[in-house]
């Protein structure tokens, strides 16, 4: 026992704290979606392929030999997606954060989404936040105009060329109208969701926005952000939730020190 800490050095804590970090992350970002079920897939071949090396199956050994030796491109084709997420979130900075969006902001767009709502008007607002959008802005029409509910209003109307698509939002401003945008490859999401919601939770899973949508079908107001849909039906829940992202807690300046902390 006492070999083992003499040869314990202060960098293998860290590298195991590192590596443990590094796990957690990696679990975090696949959780919940069908990633797991691959995961699990490769897990369950990788041990296929030893038993098949203990009991001397030859033919079987072969076949999941030349599977695993291209396992390195198999993981970029199937996680690819995955990928893209983590490299994103690795790339955000924590210092810093978008306090450009005030409370007139929140409240042009709590009194746009319950007045379509109530007219079963269907929306998709996008609120850009660090990772910035400009993919799916240039797949839209470019307004750059103040955020107003009345601008709001005239473009989801179904009259309007636009209303089809999501509208962008950044530092108070509509930036585009009419945004393609990705749809969610989960399985687990509720049948009774369409194009509009799945296209919320795609975008949510991707990038660190937050989509507010509108059901015209039920008229139900839903928050989505990180891939998760939290329906709120009433104007102070919307408003809370809203303000806790963009205002209060998670909307405030952070240090350095409170980082560290928080993390």
């Amino acid at each position: 026992m006492m070999d083992f800490f003499n040869y314990f050095r202060w960098q293998d804590i860290v590298d195991i704290l590192v590596v443990a970090f590094v796990i957690h992350q990696l679990i975090s970002i696949i959780k919940g979606t069908r990633s797991v079920q691959m995961v699990l897939g490769m897990v369950i071949m990788t041990i296929v392929y030893f038993l098949a090396r203990i009991l001397d199956l030859s033919t079987l050994m072969w076949i999941m030999q030349t599977f695993l030796s291209s396992i390195l491109l198999i993981v970029i084709i199937v996680f690819q997606q995955d990928i893209r997420r983590a490299l994103t979130q690795v790339g955000k900075t924590p210092f810093q954060r978008n306090m450009d969006f005030a409370d007139k902001d929140l409240d042009e767009i709590i009194r746009t989404v319950f007045y379509l709502a109530k007219r079963r008007i269907g929306a998709l607002i996008v609120i850009e936040r660090e990772t910035g959008l400009g993919d799916f802005v240039d797949s839209g029409f470019e307004l750059d105009a103040r955020l107003t509910k009345e601008l709001l209003i005239s473009i989801f109307m179904p009259v309007s060329p636009l209303h089809d698509g999501g509208v962008i939002v950044s530092n108070g401003r509509i930036r585009t109208a009419g945004c393609i945008l990705p749809l969610s490859q989960n399985p687990y999401i509720n049948k009774r969701y369409g194009t509009r919601h799945r296209a919320a939770i795609g975008l949510s899973e991707e990038t660190d926005a937050v989509v507010v949508v509108v059901s015209e079908e039920t008229q139900e107001i839903s928050v989505v952000r990180n891939g998760v849909m939290t329906t709120l039906n009433d104007e102070i829940s919307l408003s809370n939730s809203l303000r806790a992202i963009f205002i209060d807690k998670e909307g405030a300046p952070q240090t350095w020190k409170s980082w560290i902390f928080k993390r």
